[in-house]
């Protein structure tokens, strides 16, 4: 028999280094990103103070080693802080879930020692980076991709484009995803590390988006742009497998962004409807709407232990694909159904711009499309099981 000091911790439970970072996170989001949220979604523009102010606190590079000037902690730690972020601001937490999960673990797991001493510094401290992948005919099938690279002397030169790119505005270093032989298929994807200021690389269409307003998303432009050849990130003819894993590790990263904006609902439900009366008390004390937040609350908790059980067998290099898949899945639909009942709620008022949960609403829905759709989580889910 186990003795108990044997007995595992739950999956809640946090180290002292996770809880101080989730306080650290949860402080910063109520006190520097709460009071610029509205603005901020107005003007579909992140606050350029709190860009400076995400490196400052070493959300940007949480699992950077400190060698590289990072923070030196965990993947699990990434997640607790992308969740509080979420729970103010569902932009601003993709914002630093796009750097952690996506680019960060890109170049963690797949970087030469010569692009990890080139890149990691800049990408722990100030340089913000995305990840390049969809184009206007590939989502879901993102291998379709028509963006090509040739080799040219000691360079490759890169035509095509990308869309819907998260943190394209702000973003310096770009991890994009072409090919070296369109009729190898899936075997001539390779992933390329390029700057800001290559020769013919450029920012263009910004999207008028329903929800996480103040993140940009935008298309990538590739007229013939040169990235010398030692900014190939892993093998030349390998870059599906970097966007698997990376993806794979990514769908964590959503499934807390939507745990973090379905809890941030259910608080302004709680705080209001302990303060709206009707009949002569307050709502919270009718039994139907206390059945609701219940429910909204037992929701909540159920995608909360996905995400960090995925969370912690990745961390523990377990098999985590099909985990991943079901957090990001059930967190989606728990974010949209949380937040729509937290309308319900509010009444008239959730309406509204004035009252919050209006956007947490709009936000939810983007998770059950980007970083694979809901269908594509199912699919997953499904091959897996009938293995």
């Amino acid at each position: 028999m186990p003795q108990p000091n044997q007995v595992p911790p739950a999956l809640t439970q946090l180290t002292e280094d996770e809880k101080m970072l989730r306080e650290a996170a949860k402080d910063f989001a109520e006190s520097q990103i709460r009071p610029r949220v509205q603005a901020m979604d107005e003007a579909a523009e992140l606050d350029s103070e709190l860009v400076t102010q995400f490196f400052d606190m070493g959300l940007m590079g949480i699992e950077i080693p400190e060698t590289y000037r990072g923070a030196g902690g965990s993947f699990f730690m990434s997640i607790v802080a992308i969740e509080q972020i979420s729970r103010v601001d569902a932009s601003t937490g993709v914002f630093m879930d796009v750097q952690n999960t996506l680019v960060n673990n890109a170049f963690l797991n797949w970087a030469s020692d010569d692009i990890r001493e080139r890149y990691l510094p800049q990408l722990a401290t100030e340089k913000v980076g995305a990840y390049c992948l969809s184009e206007a005919g590939s989502g879901s099938d993102a291998f379709a991709l028509k963006t090509t690279a040739s080799k040219e002397g000691g360079d490759y030169i890169l035509n095509g484009s990308k869309m819907w790119i998260t943190n394209a505005r702000e973003a310096d270093i770009f991890l994009v995803f072409a090919t070296v032989d369109p009729g190898a298929g899936y075997k001539g994807i390779t992933a390329f590390i390029v700057e800001r200021d290559f020769e013919g690389f450029s920012v263009s269409k910004k999207e008028n988006k329903l929800g996480i307003r103040a993140s940009s998303t935008c298309e990538i432009s590739l007229d013939n742009c040169r990235v010398p050849e030692e900014n190939v990130l892993g093998e030349v003819g390998k870059g599906y497998k970097v966007a698997m894993d990376t993806l794979n590790e990514g769908r964590i990263g959503i499934g807390a962004q939507m745990v973090g904006i379905a809890q941030g609902a259910m608080d302004a439900a709680l705080k209001y409807t302990q303060e709206r009366k009707q009949f002569g008390k307050n709502i919270a004390d009718f039994q139907g709407v206390r059945f609701q937040l219940a429910k909204m609350a037992t929701n909540i908790e159920t995608a909360r232990l996905l995400v960090y059980n995925s969370a912690r067998l990745k961390e523990n290099g377990k098999s985590f694909l099909k985990e991943a898949a079901m957090a990001k899945y059930h967190a989606s639909e728990v974010a949209e159904n949380v937040s729509s009942l937290a309308i319900d709620l509010f009444g008239g008022y959730g309406y509204v711009k004035e009252y919050p949960v209006e956007k947490y609403y709009r936000d939810a829905k983007i998770g059950k499309i980007y970083e694979g759709t809901s269908n594509m989580q199912l699919n997953t889910i499904s091959k897996l099981l009938l293995e």
